[in-house]
């Protein structure tokens, strides 16, 4: 049985390392730039991937430039792309500051698009997560997405992400109303329960989803509520670059559980995962570091 269900776009990143972005009409140089692959879906199978995690990956990649640099990373990294489309895949410019905080303007191609053909032939399969991104469910076919997941057997776990709030209110019930696990930032939590302080927005939230909700807090850990509440330290580390942060932790956190790991103990691992992505450049670990964390938490 194939554990976790991942669904989601595979991007091509463009990294752009600089001191601090210009205010408008202002002029910087960067210090350097470089190709990656990401996406939130691919960050999260990335981290699965490594782990030795069972997961099926639904992911379309496009042609043009961008599309042919995500497959040939793809095969090097041992992951297959589940669908080509002919249209063009999109990339992500992710300007990082000094400080490692990123900002991005995304070009979004096919690699955002759903078709509910692409579930027919695992409809039938139990998952133990179903992994969804706010970003395609904001997309036109994201209703489609939504829909399509309402039929699947398995936990979904729901990341809406920065820009939650622009998917279609009725969606966004939908999708509540799989009752999904929650996996959110400590602002992203107070901006979608309207609340003002974490304990009562995460509350509010489980009130509303009837299922766990996880919120990352940075350098400070992660909280979870269930009807229980559970806390795990972060593992504070000079921050090089926050892209794919939220992704890893989801990816890392998913291992765990799937490794039998209770709520607290993948608080945790999935915390020191994140620690590292973010003192990383991209969210690509070295082997070394990969082959430490897997070997972590089989013992575990």
């Amino acid at each position: 049985m194939t554990a976790a269900l991942i669904i989601g776009s595979t991007v091509c990143d463009v990294m752009i390392y600089l001191d601090c972005l210009p205010s408008r009409e202002g002029d910087a140089h960067i210090d350097h730039q470089q190709w990656s692959v990401g996406g939130c879906a691919f960050n999260v199978v990335n981290i699965l991937h490594f782990l030795s995690q069972p997961y099926q990956f639904v992911s379309p990649v496009g042609s043009g430039m961008y599309g042919d640099f995500i497959r040939r990373e793809l095969k090097q990294l041992g992951i297959s792309s589940s669908f080509s489309l002919e249209g063009a895949n999109g990339c992500c410019y992710c300007f990082v500051e000094s400080d490692g905080e990123r900002t991005f303007l995304s070009d979004h191609g096919v690699e955002y698009s759903f078709q509910a053909e692409w579930l027919k032939e695992i409809e039938t399969d139990p998952f133990d997560y179903i992994y969804l991104c706010g970003l395609e469910v904001e997309e036109p076919t994201g209703l489609a997405l939504v829909q399509s997941v309402s039929k699947l057997e398995g936990q979904v776990i729901f990341a809406p992400g920065p820009r939650g709030l622009l998917i279609p209110k009725e969606r966004l019930e939908a999708i509540y109303d799989l009752h999904p696990i929650l996996h959110v930032n400590e602002a992203e939590a107070l901006a979608f329960s309207g609340c003002r302080e974490i304990q009562p927005a995460i509350e509010h939230l489980y009130q509303r989803t009837g299922q766990l909700v996880i919120v990352t807090l940075g350098e400070n850990g992660a909280v979870a509520y269930d009807g229980n509440w559970y806390e795990a330290d972060g593992f504070p580390t000079e921050v090089v670059d926050t892209v794919g942060a939220g992704d890893s932790h989801v990816g890392a956190f998913i291992s765990a559980r799937l490794e039998g790991l209770d709520m607290t103990q993948a608080l945790r691992f999935a915390n020191k995962v994140s620690s590292q992505i973010v003192a990383s450049k991209g969210v690509h670990l070295t082997k070394e570091q990969q082959e430490a964390l897997r070997t972590e938490l089989k013992q575990k």
